[in-house]
């Protein structure tokens, strides 16, 4: 890896989920011409944007992670409904998903100080966490139809692994590279 590469970690979801949530996302899309619909491949839940980093912090943002991933168990999540970002101007439609348990913003606290020790400069977001998982993107230049699109899809899940991704940004809309994936203990 040369040059800095834009850089967060996520949550990752089941197969069958983000089959779901890709299949609305298309769904909105075919109806409202100013969505593009998010790959289900590239569907995830962000927990930690960290920005340009220089190459040599992966390693350390790879620690961060492995240590991290040992803590949490079970981490149950709800799909919950359909969520426009921002709302007075969307820019993105996502699904906005339940953490009835608490698991993901522990989770999401948890991985602050270490990420911060392996990134010196970086600082997390002091907006508390709003988990969701965006399906579809408003295409420049054009205003979305909020209301006008299928009722989101529900279900119950389990995160699978925090991921370390690369943000690999493209006309056609960013593609992401997993640097690493760390498998989370069952509940």
């Amino acid at each position: 890896m040369s040059g800095e590469a834009r850089l967060f970690v996520a949550l990752e979801l089941p197969a069958a989920v983000r089959l779901r949530l890709a299949s609305w996302g298309s769904r909105a899309a075919a109806g409202d011409p100013s969505l593009r619909p998010v790959e289900g491949a590239q569907l995830h839940l962000t927990l930690h944007f960290l920005g340009a980093r220089p190459p040599h912090e992966v390693g350390g943002l790879r620690s961060a992670l492995r240590d991290a991933g040992a803590e949490p168990r079970g981490v149950a999540l709800e799909l919950a409904g359909t969520l426009w970002l921002a709302p007075r101007r969307p820019h993105v439609l996502a699904c906005a998903v339940d953490d009835a348990s608490g698991a993901l913003g522990a989770l999401h606290a948890l991985l602050r100080a270490p990420l911060e020790a392996a990134a010196p400069g970086w600082r997390p977001d002091r907006r508390p966490l709003r988990p969701h998982v965006t399906v579809a993107r408003v295409r420049r230049g054009t205003r979305p139809h909020p209301g006008a699109e299928p009722p989101a899809p529900r279900a119950a899940f389990s995160g699978e692994a925090l991921t370390l991704l690369r943000s690999h940004p493209g006309p056609g809309g960013a593609r992401y590279e997993a640097l690493t994936r760390i498998a989370l203990p069952e509940g």
